[in-house]
């Protein structure tokens, strides 16, 4: 066994997912006496390790792994941990992580740690359990441990250097013949507003209560040139178009200020708005995990606020 920490980095057409930053921020507070190693699967795709902040990427270029597929990542993951008895691997707590997290666990027989927001360098993990609203300590297993980790305890920019790490290839073992493969990608028609390009959103939970209260955001919205954009419950329900979601399976955004109402905070919604210059949330329930990763936060009902907001906003706004 090895003291190294591995970091199974996710990418997407050609660009890294913001969270392989976050392990990689992760893995640097927690390796000691070993390296942080970026495990870069891919085809043609060398490249993508140039941002990495690694003391090495271990780099598998094979055209199975040009897109994520669970049993190619898996077979290939699963070799490397065997050859190299790395002291933990962690993994993103998304579709993609999740997936190889499961899969490898049971295969090589190793604990799992999920949802993980911090590691420290003492050997001690912080994950959110029930929904974010506790907060679990505890010891990693040992010797190797399988971590998947979710956003808002590092900053992206602590996993990202400007100085390319050195590279090493490794030979995948046999990748044919696999039972799933990736056919396409299918995305929704492109329209409505990009969120992602807002630098004020207003966020919208379950504790707008009803689609007639919209109303109020969008007011505040139109007061301010802000965004209205929303969390699972609000998209589910049909009030908000799938454009307007943020999270996991929704945009991630990374506005100057996100205006969370009504919003828990579980862990898939901070996944696509945890690295918001400035968070400032309103919920009644003064335990929500949204106050976790929230720099400014009030317990006042927000049907009450929103109106308030509106009159000073539009009172600041120039005539």
């Amino acid at each position: 066994m090895t003291q190294d920490i591995f970091v199974l980095i996710e990418h997407l057409r050609g660009q890294v997912l913001d969270i392989s930053y976050v392990m990689l921020a992760a893995a640097r507070g927690f390796a000691q006496d070993g390296q942080v190693t970026a495990v870069l699967f891919g085809h043609d795709a060398k490249g993508l390790a140039n941002s990495l902040a690694a003391d090495r990427v271990l780099y598998v270029d094979h055209p199975a792994l040009k897109e994520f597929t669970s049993e190619a990542y898996s077979l290939t993951l699963a070799s490397l941990v065997n050859k190299h008895h790395p002291r933990a691997v962690l993994m993103g707590h998304t579709s993609i992580g999740m997936d190889v997290a499961g899969a490898l666990s049971a295969k090589l027989s190793l604990p799992l740690v999920s949802s993980c927001r911090t590691l420290s360098a003492d050997g001690k993990f912080v994950s959110q359990i029930c929904g974010g609203k506790i907060m679990a300590e505890g010891d990693l297993p040992s010797p190797t441990a399988l971590v998947t980790m979710i956003p808002g305890g590092y900053k992206t920019e602590q996993g990202q250097s400007a100085n390319a790490p050195a590279i090493e290839s490794f030979t995948p073992p046999a990748l044919d013949n696999l039972r799933v493969v990736l056919k396409q990608i299918i995305e929704p028609e492109a329209g409505d507003v990009d969120i992602s390009k807002s630098p004020f959103l207003i966020a919208v939970g379950r504790g707008i209560q009803n689609k007639d209260n919209l109303d109020l955001p969008n007011e505040l919205a139109a007061a301010t040139s802000g965004t209205v954009c929303a969390s699972r419950p609000v998209v589910d329900q049909g009030w908000l178009p799938t454009t307007r979601l943020v999270g996991k399976s929704g945009k991630r955004v990374k506005p100057k200020i996100y205006l969370a109402l009504g919003i828990s905070g579980a862990p898939e919604h901070v996944e696509g708005m945890g690295e918001s210059d400035v968070i400032i949330a309103v919920n009644t329930d003064p335990n929500a995990p949204i106050f976790n990763v929230a720099k400014y936060g009030t317990t006042i009902d927000l049907l009450e606020l929103l109106p308030l907001l509106t009159e000073k906003a539009k009172q600041a706004t120039p005539s």
